[in-house]
């Protein structure tokens, strides 16, 4: 018996019906497999758009809950920046493992189904990490709601693909990311002034109540998939189209580009709050919270990754958002706020307009076993995230801002060795189909 989310178009169903006799002279016209999916300003796109960006929203103010309190954390259990700044790392390192198998999950209970169950437990266990004694146990318990939240990111890309028309993905995506952008935006700065007036664990407590509204927002909101077919993904099949997606050459410089720009992201936004707490700047916790306002830079840019896409390519926009990143990169070198402000901004808006147009281009890559794809693509941003998070706050405590804007330098030069490879590559397939035509 299917999932109750789940049903198969309007034209699956005329295509599974048999003819009647008295039909078998007549001419059919043929159905546009696109013409029943969800368009701007269609039926249930609205409501399609505002769940996935409540549940954007939940899932980028749990996972980077305390990363905006790391400078409090540190103080009040008295560890190091690179100790602290595992709660964030052991979250998204957390998604990144548990991203593939939910994803599989997914293909047999269904993209509504996943991401539903996935928020309520992310939820619940938010409400649970504000009591945490230990370091040790805060670790452990933001670890297990980084698996919880791990079938949402890939079911949500999965259920875009296969329920909005293809022209309004990368739209419909960069509205998704958007909700990151703000969930992020809004967790850090309601932990910041939370924390300054109550402390740390007020802040998460706070957090965990946002995000419960956000799951009951979803699930209120987000419309029955109608595209949706039930199947069982068993061990060897899930091996089998992993390495088929990993096959493709396309995909792969796909996964890594978004693993080096979270790389990026994540050590900035990690350390950050060190900096500016510290001269010589020396902002108060609620002040430095308010600094993720930032965020809604990404909001932006996000949301037109899709004009950007029509007008300059994928690559011309992955070279738009690699350039904007390095700027920002340089600019927060500076002593001045003013400065490091505005390096922020060109680093959020590089890495949310890179972000969007690679993971919509992993979708629309993709002609099978979409949910896995965006899995992979998943499991490297987050991998590239707790990666960034560790080794920008061993880098910070080695050698300061500098050596956490190197390692950033040092992964957008991967970011744009691999584009430019793509970038050659393309235009000597070009070069050799034009000859072969002519000849």
């Amino acid at each position: 018996m299917p999932p109750a989310d789940t049903g198969a178009s309007v034209t699956d169903r005329a295509a599974a019906s048999p003819q009647s006799s008295t039909d078998s002279s007549s001419s059919v016209a043929p159905t546009d497999p696109e013409s029943d999916k969800l368009r701007p300003g269609g039926p249930g796109y609205r409501r399609m758009s505002f769940a996935l960006f409540a549940a954007g929203v939940a899932t980028f103010a749990l996972l980077y809950s305390t990363q905006a309190l790391l400078p409090a954390i540190s103080a009040d259990l008295d560890v190091a920046p690179d100790q602290a700044s595992w709660t964030v790392s052991a979250a998204t390192f957390g998604l990144a493992l548990g991203v593939i198998p939910l994803s599989a999950l997914s293909e047999r209970f269904g993209r509504r189904t996943m991401m539903t169950a996935s928020l309520t437990v992310a939820a619940v266990i938010a409400l649970l990490v504000p009591f945490a004694p230990s370091l040790g146990t805060l670790i452990a318990l933001r670890a297990v709601q980084g698996v919880a939240l791990a079938g949402l990111p890939a079911s949500a890309m999965a259920f875009l693909a296969e329920e909005v028309r293809a022209k309004a993905l990368v739209g419909a995506i960069g509205l998704f990311v958007a909700g990151n952008s703000i969930g992020g935006m809004s967790g850090r700065i309601v932990t910041g002034w939370v924390a300054q007036a109550w402390g740390w664990r007020a802040a998460l407590g706070a957090v965990g109540v946002l995000a419960v509204v956000c799951a009951v927002a979803f699930r209120l909101l987000v419309p029955r998939a109608r595209h949706f077919v039930p199947r069982a993904v068993g061990p060897r099949t899930l091996a089998r189209t992993l390495g088929g997606h990993l096959a493709d050459p396309l995909l792969r410089r796909l996964y890594a580009i978004g693993a080096l720009f979270m790389t990026v992201f994540g050590a900035v936004y990690t350390v950050i709050g060190y900096r500016l707490v510290s001269e010589p700047f020396d902002l108060p916790q609620g002040i430095v919270g308010s600094i993720f306002v930032i965020y809604l830079v990404g909001t932006v840019s996000s949301a037109a990754a899709g004009t950007l896409v029509g007008r300059m390519g994928r690559r011309g926009a992955l070279y738009l958002a690699v350039g904007t990143t390095t700027a920002g990169l340089l600019l927060t070198l500076s002593s001045s706020i003013g400065a490091v402000l505005a390096g922020l901004v060109l680093i959020t808006a590089g890495f949310f307009a890179g972000h969007a147009v690679a993971s919509s281009s992993v979708s629309r890559t993709a002609k099978t076993a979409r949910a896995q794809a965006s899995a992979l693509y998943q499991c490297a941003y987050y991998i590239g995230s707790s990666l960034g998070g560790a080794l920008g706050a061993a880098a910070f405590h080695a050698a300061g801002w500098s050596g956490t804007v190197l390692l950033g330098l040092a992964a957008m030069a991967g970011a744009v060795g691999i584009t430019l490879y793509a970038t050659r590559r393309a235009m000597t397939e070009r070069r050799l189909l034009s000859l072969g035509k002519a000849a």
